[in-house]
């Protein structure tokens, strides 16, 4: 008989204490790696239920006994398990719930975590040896350390058997390639541009900005008639890192930002002082909300949708985000921020494999990813994915109309990688504590770029 679906929500908290006596695991380095991208596709997830020690211990139990291995390919049943973010429980959930009964010999199980929580307990299950079968993550450094680490199974010679570049786009397994290796299953490219209020811009005269000299403009305008030109939300330093990377984009072009990204050039340069001036700069005429280092990046959504704010950095996401909200999906356009290159700022979503599965749970991992990933499952329930999917026979999303001309635009004019993803967690945690000290008056621009810059060299220095 098979067992009934279970499902948990694990707090950040819990992730964290579960730390505590850690053996290492997969040849753990001690090495951290760059906080992804946020789950709204992009913007960080909270839990709505708090997880208890006695619900952790079972998650971790639950997780070791997965990496033995449960089956073999003899037609023995399969037991996998998945952690990924809470804000696709109303999705995964019913989802998983019908795999489970359409296969009687796979039997999946589903822990939820916020964006920060999945951070830390894949990190610490990473070290204890415990990991899942099957856990959401992100490209850049925060999916390179579990490479590096050899948790992850190499999927290269399985996509080049099933032709998965028949299957995918190229651009997300590009993305997902780490190491050499094609390291997870795409489930989402996104790219990243600025939401406005159409009917906000049409009630002040303002036009869709060209050049950063226009965009400065319209913020001018905003906020000199009582709207918040950008809503944005400095808890957790992403948010506001992605209005600060395209300011770093503007000044560094697309050859220098390359390099700075992959660490070939310092940060501690002219174009780096720039963009930290000109995000001080923003500080000082109040661009932001009153208080934004502390505010929730979830929340920013209700800022533009009461009309108290007028523009957000999100990215195709956003227009599922409006539709969970009950908003008026056609007081929302977007543009792509004027950065004076093209580029848009692009991070990949993934689901990486445990190195351990045998034959048949990686046949059962991947049945379940193309369960999840249909068409006509995400066409029930598209508002919880990142649409559109990395598939080449992938539909636009019905309803969603700002995503199809994103896509465009960022073939056409390129991408770059969203900085915490080409950061690893210690760089990046130096870049946000920089912008909160400017805001607050601490420290320089020139100061900020020099730190950025000693974070990295201590980093290689390891």
């Amino acid at each position: 008989m098979k067992r009934k679906l279970v499902t948990r929500i694990i707090s950040v908290a819990v992730a964290s204490c579960m730390v505590a006596g850690m053996l290492t695991g997969c040849g753990s380095t001690g090495d951290s790696t760059g906080a992804g991208e946020s789950t709204t596709g992009g913007g960080g997830e909270t839990a709505s239920e708090e997880g208890t020690g006695a619900d952790a211990a079972e998650d971790a139990a639950a997780a070791e006994s997965a990496d033995t291995g449960s089956a073999d390919a003899s037609g023995e049943s399969v037991e996998v398990t998945f952690w990924t973010l809470n804000g696709r429980m109303d999705a995964i959930d019913p989802l998983t719930e019908e795999f489970n009964a359409a296969h009687d010999n796979i039997e999946v199980t589903v822990a939820y975590y916020d964006t920060d929580g999945i951070k830390d307990a894949c990190k610490v299950a990473a070290q204890a040896g415990t990991l899942p079968h099957m856990w959401f993550n992100w490209g850049g450094s925060l999916g390179q350390y579990y490479v590096d680490n050899g948790c992850t199974y190499d999927l290269t010679a399985y996509a080049e058997e099933n032709k998965w570049s028949d299957t995918f786009n190229a651009g997300a397994l590009n993305l997902c390639t780490l190491g050499g290796q094609l390291s997870g299953y795409p489930t989402s490219y996104n790219v990243l541009g600025i939401y406005y209020r159409k009917d906000i811009f049409e009630q002040y005269g303002i036009a869709v900005p060209t050049t950063l000299d226009e965009f400065d403009a319209a913020c001018a305008t905003l906020k000199e008639n009582g709207i918040i030109p950008v809503s944005t939300a400095g808890l957790y330093g992403w948010h506001v890192m992605r209005l600060l990377e395209q300011f770093v984009e503007t000044y560094a072009g697309v050859e220098l930002h390359d390099k700075m990204n992959s660490f070939e050039e310092s940060w501690d340069n002219e174009a780096v002082v720039k963009a930290f001036t000109k995000y001080q700069e923003y500080c000082e005429k109040g661009y932001f909300p009153d208080g934004f280092l502390t505010a929730d990046p979830n929340d920013t959504i209700m800022a533009t949708g009461s009309g108290t704010a007028a523009m957000d950095v999100q990215g195709q996401w956003y227009d599922g985000s409006i539709l969970q909200n009950e908003l008026d999906i056609n007081n929302f356009g977007w543009f792509p921020f004027p950065n004076g290159t093209g580029r848009m700022s692009a991070f990949a979503e993934m689901t990486q494999f445990n190195k351990n599965l045998s034959d048949a749970e990686l046949a059962a991992c991947v049945e379940y990813m193309d369960y999840l990933y249909s068409e006509e499952a995400t066409a029930q329930y598209g508002q919880y994915y990142n649409l559109p999917l990395p598939r080449n026979d992938a539909s636009m999303p019905e309803g969603q109309p700002n995503v199809p001309e994103m896509i465009e635009t960022s073939g056409k004019g390129g991408t770059f990688t969203i900085t915490d993803q080409a950061f690893p967690t210690e760089v990046a945690d130096v870049l946000f504590a920089a912008q909160d000290a400017i805001y607050g008056g601490t420290m320089t621009p020139e100061q900020a770029a020099s730190d950025v810059q000693a974070a990295i060299e201590a980093y290689l220095a390891k």
